[in-house]
C-alpha cells in the first residue's frame, strides 16, 4: 500500500526538525532573559533558556560575562531585523527562539546570515564592554604598533577585539563542538559562516579620533582603534548574504569539504556566506518551510527594490490605506523656559500587501 502524500510530508517534516541545524544558535534566546534575573550566581546558569550543556560550563566559569551576552543576543534580533525589513523575509522567525521553523532550523541562506551576524555580534558586545569597564577580566585593547599619522598621537581606550574574539567564539561555538549532533557538512558551514561573521568584525575595526587644540583648532587629535556600529556589520553581511554560495559537502584529498555546488573546481572564499539546502521565495504562508508570507506586509509603491510592492507582495497587489497623523509643530521656545507648539494633522498613505 502507498503512503498517503500527507503522511509522508508530514514524516518529512519531522526528520526535518530532528535533524535541524539550529541548535547553534539557540542561545539567542537569551534575548527574552528577565531582567529581574540578577546573574550573579552560578545557579542562574542552569536558569537561562537556549544554553547547551557546554555553554552552561563557560556560564559558571565566566559568570560575569553572561549580561554583555545577553545583551548581545537582544542587538543580534534587532540588527537582524533592521537589516532585513526590506525583504520578504523579514527576519522576523529569529524572535521564535530557541523553536525556530525550516528557514533556521535548515542549512539555509537564512540561517547562514544569522550564524554569521550572531558570532560577530557576541564578539562585538565583548570588546565593548571591556572598553567601557564593565568586565572585570579585560580592559582596553593594546596601542596599535604603526604610528597614528602625521598630527595624531595614541590614546583613549580602544575596543578590546582580541578579548572580544576569543571569548566569543569559546561561546557561540560551543554546540558545533559537541561530537554526534548534526551531520558533518551542517558543521562545517556553521562554522564556516561563524567565523565569516568574526572576519566581518574584524574589517570594521577602524581608528576614530578626537580633536584638541586652541578654540577648536584641532592641532592635535587623539586616536584609538574602534569597532564600527554593529547595524554596519549586519549591512556588510546582507551584502555576503545576497550572494552567498550554494555549496555541497565531498571528498577533495583524504577528506571531504564544502565546494561550490556549481563552481567546485575551486574551494570555498573564506569571505563568503555558503549554505547548503535553498530557501522558498517566502511569498505565501507555509510553516513547514519557515515562510510567514507577506500578506499584511507594508510595502513601497514608489520603490523599484526588495520593499516595493511588485516584489514584496508577489504580484498579488496590495491595498492603499490613508491614515491621518497628529502631531506638533510650529513650536517656539519662549525665555525662560518652556515650548509652546500647535496640533498639526497630515494625512499619510501606506500600502499593504493582498
Amino acid at each position: 500500500m502507498r503512503a498517503r502524500p500527507q503522511v509522508c510530508e508530514a514524516l518529512l517534516f519531522a526528520l526535518a526538525l530532528q535533524t535541524g541545524v539550529c541548535y547553534g544558535i539557540k542561545w539567542l534566546a537569551l534575548y527574552k532573559t528577565p531582567a529581574a534575573l540578577a546573574l550573579n550566581q552560578t545557579q542562574h546558569c542552569k536558569q537561562l533558556e537556549g544554553l547547551v550543556s557546554a555553554q552552561v560550563q563557560l556560564c559558571r566559569s565566566n559568570l560575569e560575562l553572561m549580561h554583555t551576552i545577553v545583551h548581545a543576543a537582544r542587538e543580534v534580533t534587532k540588527a537582524c531585523r533592521r537589516a532585513f525589513a526590506d525583504m520578504r523575509w523579514n527576519c522576523s522567525s529569529i524572535e521564535l527562539a530557541p523553536n525556530y521553523l525550516l528557514d533556521l532550523e535548515r542549512g539555509t541562506r537564512e540561517s547562514a546570515f544569522v550564524y554569521a551576524l550572531s558570532a560577530a555580534a557576541i564578539s562585538h558586545a565583548i570588546a565593548r564592554a571591556c572598553t567601557s569597564g564593565d568586565l572585570p577580566g579585560c580592559s582596553c585593547g593594546p596601542v596599535p604598533g604603526e604610528p597614528p599619522g602625521p598630527g595624531n598621537r595614541w590614546g583613549g581606550c580602544a575596543d578590546n577585539l582580541s578579548y572580544g574574539l576569543l571569548m566569543g567564539a569559546k561561546f557561540s561555538d560551543a554546540p558545533m563542538k559537541v561530537k554526534k549532533t548534526g551531520s558533518q557538512a551542517n558543521k562545517l558551514m556553521r562554522l564556516h559562516n561563524s567565523e565569516v561573521g568574526r572576519q566581518a568584525l574584524r574589517a570594521s575595526l577602524e581608528m576614530k579620533c578626537k580633536c584638541h587644540g586652541v578654540s577648536g583648532s584641532c592641532s592635535i587629535r587623539t586616536c584609538w582603534k574602534g569597532l564600527q556600529e554593529l547595524r554596519d556589520i549586519a549591512a556588510d553581511l546582507k551584502t555576503r548574504y545576497l550572494s552567498a554560495t550554494k555549496v555541497v559537502h565531498r571528498p577533495m584529498g583524504t577528506r571531504k569539504h564544502l565546494v561550490p555546488k556549481d563552481l567546485d573546481i575551486r574551494p570555498v572564499k573564506d569571505s563568503e556566506l555558503v549554505y547548503l539546502q535553498s530557501s522558498p521565495d517566502f511569498c505565501m504562508k507555509n510553516e513547514k518551510v519557515g515562510s510567514h508570507g507577506t500578506q499584511d506586509r507594508q510595502c513601497n509603491k514608489t520603490s523599484n527594490g526588495s520593499d516595493s510592492c511588485d516584489l514584496m507582495c508577489c504580484g498579488r497587489g496590495y491595498n492603499p490605506y490613508t491614515d491621518r497623523v497628529v502631531e506638533r509643530c510650529h513650536c517656539k521656545y519662549h525665555w525662560c523656559c518652556y515650548v509652546t507648539c500647535r496640533r498639526c494633522e497630515r494625512t499619510v498613505e501606506r500600502y499593504v500587501c493582498k
